[in-house]
């Protein structure tokens, strides 16, 4: 039976006895802990002499003594010779002190675990009879790996004093494009805001029964919860001492008004992180098979919000046969942007696609251009959400092989 313990080593005295690459792999675990690390040994391999400089440690080049062990809290030993690392194991177990014999893991009175950080839990791995790193780390990898996939039982049980807000992007629906650090923070949460976008309807699926689920969810002209109140509720949520996930579709910085929601936190004085997600603006195109840029065709691409005003900015871009425009939230504006890019001088003939509901079985393609792209999306009755691009790129051809005329294609 081993029994484990969560020490803090942080300014507290280790000491090293061996100076080899086993020792240079410790070492630096032991200084990211925060340990005052003393070092005894002959000679330091490479990566262990680096880490002694860089870290201006104290290294006693010579032989072990048993006088070394003073004031120290932990010992590691690791030289190479058994008979001395037994002599340093006999040593620390004659002075009460706890060591990490790096040969013979069943000698020591302490292991190095498998460790993994994830959020603030700390997962450590070791074996009950006999060491074997190689499957503790096997082990250690398949529980981090639940992370990702929401599994792990990770939201705490007891209140904390002050709570925290995460703006979390959810990325363009699919729960499977979300990050792994999206997916960790979703599984802490005690309180979930979401959007009507994005894979909110899975996460509340999976959410624990004791999870607070807050639906702030907006649509064209139904706007049910104005963002003032949005704000209001997450700040007063995290003043509770409970951890509010703020799920957005998309990213919480590209029109989701993430900033509005971060300054409302850092105003009320709570902790406030954002969790990037894969932009629609990028995402959703692509799931049509449309690069919003390509070399030879397009080497820029603006974002638009549909619902704003048409600047300078944006005529340039719409007219440039170079850049590609790509619109968010602009199904009713649709024939002000063609009007705009027309005026500017586009062509009649500038390819535009319209992409309804990317990354969902429900996903619509129509490719058109700016002269048919207002009768063609009555035509089909283009509905939100929908990304429009305007360019070159919108192209259905753009991606195939070039053929010649008997339908080969060429190299």
């Amino acid at each position: 039976m081993t029994l484990m313990l969560g020490i803090s080593l942080a300014g507290r005295d280790v000491l090293m006895v061996g100076g080899g690459r086993v020792a240079a792999r410790r070492l630096a675990r032991f200084l990211a802990e925060g340990a005052r690390v003393r070092v005894v040994a002959p000679e330091l391999h490479d990566d262990t002499a680096r880490l002694v400089v860089d870290h201006e440690l104290a290294w006693e080049a010579r032989a072990f003594h048993s006088r070394d062990l003073g004031g120290a809290w932990l010992v590691h030993v690791a030289t190479g010779d058994p008979a001395i690392d037994r002599e340093v194991a006999e040593s620390c177990e004659i002075a009460r002190i706890l060591c990490i014999d790096a040969s013979d893991g069943e000698r020591g009175s302490a292991r190095l675990t498998a460790q993994a950080e994830i959020g603030d839990v700390s997962i450590g791995v070791t074996s009950t009879a006999g060491a074997d790193p190689r499957r503790s780390v096997a082990v250690r990898d398949a529980i981090t790996e639940l992370v990702g996939d929401g599994r792990l039982p990770l939201r705490r049980r007891r209140a904390a004093r002050i709570g925290r807000v995460d703006l979390v992007g959810g990325g363009p629906g699919p729960i499977d494009l979300m990050t792994i650090r999206a997916r960790r923070l979703i599984a802490e949460a005690d309180v979930l805001v979401i959007d009507r976008l994005g894979p909110a309807a899975e996460i509340v699926a999976e959410a624990d029964a004791e999870v607070e689920v807050i639906d702030v969810g907006k649509a064209p002209g139904r706007h049910p919860v104005p963002q003032e109140e949005i704000n209001r509720i997450i700040v007063a949520r995290a003043r509770e001492g409970r951890r509010v996930v703020r799920l957005k579709g998309g990213d919480p910085f590209v029109f989701g008004r993430g900033g509005e929601e971060m300054s409302a936190c850092l105003a009320a004085g709570i902790p406030v992180e954002v969790t990037p997600g894969i932009s629609s603006a990028v995402a959703v195109p692509q799931a049509a098979g449309i690069p919003v840029t390509h070399r030879g065709t397009a080497g820029a691409f603006h974002v638009v919000n549909g619902q704003g005003p048409i600047g300078r900015g944006t005529r340039t871009a719409l007219a440039d046969p170079f850049v590609t425009t790509v619109v968010l939230m602009g199904v009713a504006s649709l024939a002000r942007l063609v009007g705009a890019a027309l005026a500017q001088g586009a062509s009649l003939d500038r390819p535009v696609a319209f992409v309804e509901s990317g990354h969902t079985p429900q996903q619509r393609t129509t490719r058109t251009t700016l002269g048919r792209a207002v009768e063609d999306a009555a035509r089909i009755g283009l509905r939100n959400p929908a990304v429009i691009v305007i360019g070159e790129v919108a192209e259905e051809s753009l991606l195939l092989p070039t053929r010649n005329r008997t339908g080969a294609a060429l190299a």
